[in-house]
């Protein structure tokens, strides 16, 4: 009787036939359909379940990357901020080495500027001593001295009679000081014609002139000399005008 059970018991276990003959025979069959149904289900969800969490270490994997990577964005930024850190200090002191540099070179420009302020005025002080000292060799005796008017500006200026000079007095000049004479003995011709007198002596001291002033100026009817040289004296040495 026992070997009988154990042989029907391991039949219902290994035979599903055989188990749904019993189960159907005992009303249970239809329990047992849907029994291995769920359990099918069941091992359905158990695999849906391995691949969602081997999905989900994927994500964190990703997740965990994406962390390393902004952590080392983060390093680079605090880099490149300790390294703008730097280059703005260098900056700075490149400004205060600047500032230092343009103050020395100010300050040595406004000496270079009273230098030359105190030399033009030695200068054109210089002409009217000596050009008017020529002129009384000459035989014309007049006072030289400097003529400001509104627009006009003229270093070496003297009347006497019918005689007027009209000069201009420089340390150093080339070709353009001609050019500047001209415009101001022609606006005073134009707009000042009481300054001016029947005969006209245009004269340029120059302490240094360069050789285009010197040639320019035989073309045009000026005296050039400083005091002690002649550069050029025209043979006419006074303009009728």
């Amino acid at each position: 009787m026992e070997e009988l059970k154990e042989s029907f018991l391991e039949l219902l276990e290994r035979d599903k036939e055989f188990r749904y003959a019993v189960a159907g025979y005992l009303g249970l069959s239809e329990v047992l359909k849907r029994l291995d149904v769920l359990a099918e289900e069941q091992v359905g969800l158990r695999k849906e379940q391995v691949r969602f969490r081997e999905e989900q270490t994927k994500i964190w994997k990703e997740i965990a990357g994406l962390r390393e990577e902004q952590a080392g964005l983060r390093k680079e930024q605090i880099s490149l901020r300790e390294e703008q850190t730097k280059i703005w200090k260098e900056i700075a002191g490149l400004r205060e080495d600047f500032n230092k540099m343009f103050r020395a070179f100010d300050l040595r420009l406004s000496r270079v500027e009273r230098t030359l302020e105190k030399l033009t005025v030695d200068v054109e002080d210089e002409a009217r001593s000596f050009v008017g000292h020529r002129l009384r060799e000459m035989g014309v005796g007049l006072d030289l001295t400097s003529l400001i008017l509104p627009d006009l500006e003229v270093n070496l200026y003297g009347v006497s009679d019918d005689v007027c000079v009209v000069g201009e007095a420089s340390v150093r000049a080339g070709a353009g000081l001609v050019d500047e004479l001209l415009e101001k003995l022609e606006k005073l011709r134009r707009d000042y014609p009481d300054r001016l007198r029947k005969r006209v002596l245009l004269v340029l001291y120059v302490s240094l002139p360069m050789m285009e002033l010197v040639e320019r100026v035989k073309g045009e009817n000026i005296w050039l000399l400083k005091a002690t040289e002649e550069f050029y004296r025209p043979e006419k040495l006074f303009l009728e005008l």
